[in-house]
C-alpha cells in the first residue's frame, strides 16, 4: 500500500530533515549500485511530499481533498497548475480528489479542456479573457475554481447526469433533457462536458439548442450579465416562437440593454422573479411581425416578459 503523506505542524523541521537527507545522498551518488541509490532516495521523496502537504495547517485542512480546495479557494478564478495541487495534496491521486470535489461536493472546478470547448463560442472566449483566462494557452491539466461558494445541490445533479449519460441518444438530446430537469438552475460547462461523454461538440450543441431550436438557454453573453462565465441556464421549459429563433445574440443584448432588462408592457424584470409569478423570463417581440416582413433589428424588436409576449401573440392570431 502506498505511503500517505504525513503533514507536520512544523514545515521548517521537515525542510531541515529533507536538506539532511539530500546532503547525505551525496555519498550514495558515488556508489555504483543503481537500486541502492533509488532505495536511499525514497525517504527524501516522502519527506518532500510531507513538506508540501504541511504548507496548509492540518487544523485547517486535515485531508488531501481538504488541502486542494483550501488552496483553490485562496486563488478563485486563477489558473492553477495540476502540479501545484499535487504538491499541496501530498498524494499521487490528486486528480481523483479534484473530481470528487467537483462531482460529490459541488465545487465549480473547471479544467483546461472544458475552457477550450467553451471558447468555441467567440463571445464566451472574450469573457474568459476578461477575467484573465486565455483559452488558447490554458493546458488540459490546469484548473480554475470559478465560484468560491460550494454548490450543495450539485451531487444530486451529477446522479441525474449519470442516468442520462448512459442513454443511446444524441448529445444534443442529452443536453436538453438534462437542462429541462433543471429549469432555472445554473449548470456548469463541466457538467455538460461530462454529460456529452467528453465530446468536444457539447458547447456547439448548446448554442444550436438556443439559436436553432429556440430553447431559452442564457449565458453571460446572451443577456444575463450577472451569470459567471461558462454557466448555462434554461429559463423556462418551452421553445421560442420559430421566427424569434434567429435573432443574433449581439442584437438580443442591445435590445435588452436599451429596455433596461425590463418588460416594456408591465415593467417586470428578473429581480422580481418568484415561484408564484408566471412571469419567468424576458423575450424579444417583433413590432412588425416576421411574417409581414419584420426584420431581426434592434429597431423592430422590443422586450417583453413571457406572459405579455404570449398575450400579444394570442391577440395577433
Amino acid at each position: 500500500m502506498a505511503r500517505r503523506s504525513m503533514p507536520n505542524n512544523n514545515p521548517e523541521e521537515l525542510r531541515q530533515s529533507l536538506v539532511d537527507l539530500l546532503t547525505n545522498f551525496a555519498e550514495e551518488l558515488k556508489k555504483t549500485d543503481l537500486r541502492h541509490k533509488v532505495i536511499a532516495l525514497i525517504p527524501a521523496f516522502h519527506k518532500l511530499r510531507d513538506l508540501g502537504s504541511s504548507l496548509i495547517p492540518k487544523s485547517e485542512a486535515p485531508s488531501a481533498r481538504d488541502r486542494i480546495i483550501a488552496y483553490l479557494q485562496q486563488y478563485p478564478q486563477k489558473v492553477i497548475d495540476g502540479e501545484e495541487l499535487m504538491v499541496v495534496s501530498g498524494i499521487g491521486e490528486w486528480a481523483r480528489r479534484v473530481r470528487e470535489l467537483r462531482v460529490q461536493f459541488g465545487w465549480w472546478i473547471y479544467s483546461g479542456v472544458t475552457f477550450k470547448d467553451i471558447a468555441e463560442d467567440l463571445e464566451e472566449a472574450a469573457s474568459l479573457k476578461a477575467i484573465g483566462i486565455n483559452p488558447s494557452k490554458i493546458k488540459p491539466d490546469q484548473y480554475v475554481l470559478m465560484r468560491a461558494e460550494q454548490d450543495r445541490d450539485a451531487a444530486h445533479r451529477w446522479n441525474v447526469i449519470n442516468e442520462i449519460r448512459k442513454k443511446k441518444i444524441a448529445v444534443k438530446d442529452k443536453i436538453i433533457e438534462y437542462l429541462r430537469k433543471n429549469i432555472g438552475v445554473q449548470i456548469t460547462g463541466e457538467e455538460l462536458k461530462y454529460l456529452a461523454n467528453d465530446a468536444k461538440e457539447w458547447a456547439r450543441r448548446v448554442r444550436e439548442l438556443r439559436t436553432e431550436d429556440g430553447w431559452p438557454i442564457v449565458t453571460k453573453n446572451s443577456g444575463r450579465s450577472e451569470l459567471p462565465v461558462g454557466v448555462y441556464v434554461l429559463e423556462e421549459d418551452r421553445q421560442a416562437y420559430e421566427h424569434d429563433r434567429k435573432i443574433l445574440d449581439p442584437v438580443r443584448v442591445k435590445v435588452l440593454e436599451r429596455d433596461n432588462f425590463k418588460c416594456v408592457e408591465c415593467g417586470w424584470d428578473r429581480t422580481m422573479l418568484s415561484r408564484e409569478d408566471p412571469r419567468k423570463m424576458l423575450e424579444l417581440h417583433h413590432k412588425q411581425q416576421h411574417k409581414d416582413g419584420g426584420e431581426n433589428t434592434v429597431e423592430n424588436l422590443t422586450t417583453l416578459c413571457n406572459v405579455c409576449h404570449d398575450s400579444i401573440h394570442r391577440g395577433q392570431s
